[in-house]
């Protein structure tokens, strides 16, 4: 038997007037999501448990089965993880985005513009921490680049401390949001006065693309501790991702870890090349499990793009999950599919919450026969609910 997840990220949203009163994923024309759902099981998931933020770190681990309440310490020590980054006892480490911030303004009275540059390349955003690293580095700060606009820092004996997620708060101004620690809030003051009139932040303003004018921090924490994941269900594992935090949620779990050429975290992402991935390491590379993970959808809500989250809902479909579905059955293979949002990220308020969102667990050898469509009001009518996330996968495994 083989298994796989397709995790949609973001893809849950609510009831839209645009589209008719209906959800971007009920909009959406997606053919494999609906056989599976006509012939296996609708429910809906709670991912996030009560009294954590809703973010994709928590919401992730979850879906992986490991239960945040044991096994969060932080975002950002998860994406440190697939840089490969060393941890010690003592060190705190953040993520720090590099955002569009308005330029004429004093520093708290700027309105955030974009949390992610432009969706940077991570090659023009490495010119740039080339900058940071050559003024702020020491023994005590040490700052790297992730992918995209998806930076790290560590602090060497820091402290954590309450930080808000720039995409919470797009076009917001700044001040009531900004680090009460004087250290991070020095960082990020004097990186816009490094950054926004840096050669490249030119080069983009002249081309018409966002600069990337100031590092934000969020997502503090410290070195998290997870069971390794064949030890914990048997199965050989590999991760199909284009962000740090799966990759980093992988490495601590002893998955391997795919690298698709092209894989960008949005929705020109390359489906072909991750679907060719996940084909390969369950056919061809002795894994007997996948979890395949796509940001289209969440980036998109993030920046408001209505029919563009559609659109990577149904790439995500299209390019991904038929294809890997047809080979695993061209294969002969009796296999599971579980295929679920981590979270919603309702285009109303272009960031996450913390609500239930729908799942489809299909398995070949046992198929239903009834009319449905995999969406948000379908899943939520069967009554089908798993309120601990964590616990879905080992329904998954054992289904």
């Amino acid at each position: 038997m083989k298994y796989v997840i397709f995790l949609g990220d973001g893809m849950a949203d609510e009831p839209i007037a645009a589209l008719g009163g209906r959800t971007p994923l009920d909009c959406a024309d997606t053919p494999a999501m609906d056989e599976m759902a006509a012939k296996g099981e609708l429910g809906m998931v709670q991912n996030v448990p009560a009294g954590m933020a809703p973010g994709s770190d928590v919401a992730n681990l979850s879906v992986m089965g490991y239960d945040p309440a044991a096994h969060y310490s932080g975002r950002s020590p998860l994406e440190a993880l697939s840089l490969g980054l060393a941890m010690e006892p003592g060190d705190v480490i953040f993520r720090c985005n590099l955002v569009t911030l308005t330029e004429e303004e004093p520093y708290a009275e700027k309105t955030i513009l974009d949390h992610s540059s432009g969706e940077i390349s991570t090659a023009d955003a490495d010119v740039l921490m080339d900058a940071v690293r050559a003024a702020f580095n020491d023994d005590t700060f040490q700052f790297y680049t992730g992918t995209s606009y998806r930076q790290i820092m560590i602090w060497h004996g820091g402290r954590v401390c309450p930080l808000e997620p720039p995409h919470d708060h797009p076009l917001s101004v700044i001040g009531p949001w900004l680090p009460q620690e004087p250290v991070l809030r020095s960082f990020m003051e004097r990186s816009f006065d490094l950054l926004n009139d840096h050669p490249l932040n030119r080069k983009r303003a002249a081309e018409g693309k966002r600069k990337a004018n100031s590092l934000w921090y969020w997502g503090a924490g410290t070195k998290p501790e997870l069971e390794n994941f064949q030890a914990k269900t048997g199965l050989k594992g590999a991760m199909i991702s284009a962000v740090d935090l799966l990759k980093g949620i992988a490495v601590g779990a002893g998955m391997k870890v795919c690298q698709v050429e092209g894989a960008n975290g949005s929705i020109d992402t390359n489906y072909e090349g991750k679907a060719q991935a996940a084909i390969d390491a369950l056919l061809k590379e002795g894994c007997d499990f996948a979890y395949v993970h796509v940001e289209g959808p969440d980036e998109m809500a993030h920046q408001g793009r209505l029919e563009d989250k559609v659109r990577s809902i149904e790439y995500f479909d299209k390019r991904l999950i038929g294809p890997v579905k047809r080979a695993l059955e061209a294969a002969g293979e009796d296999f599971r599919i579980l295929v679920l949002p981590d979270h919603p990220n309702p285009l109303r308020y272009r960031t996450h919450t913390g609500d239930p969102v729908p799942y489809v667990l299909y398995d070949s050898t046992r198929q239903q026969k009834k009319t449905a469509r995999y969406t948000e009001a379908e899943a939520a009518a069967t009554g089908n609910f798993e309120p601990m996330g964590h616990r879905l996968m080992e329904r998954f495994l054992k289904a």
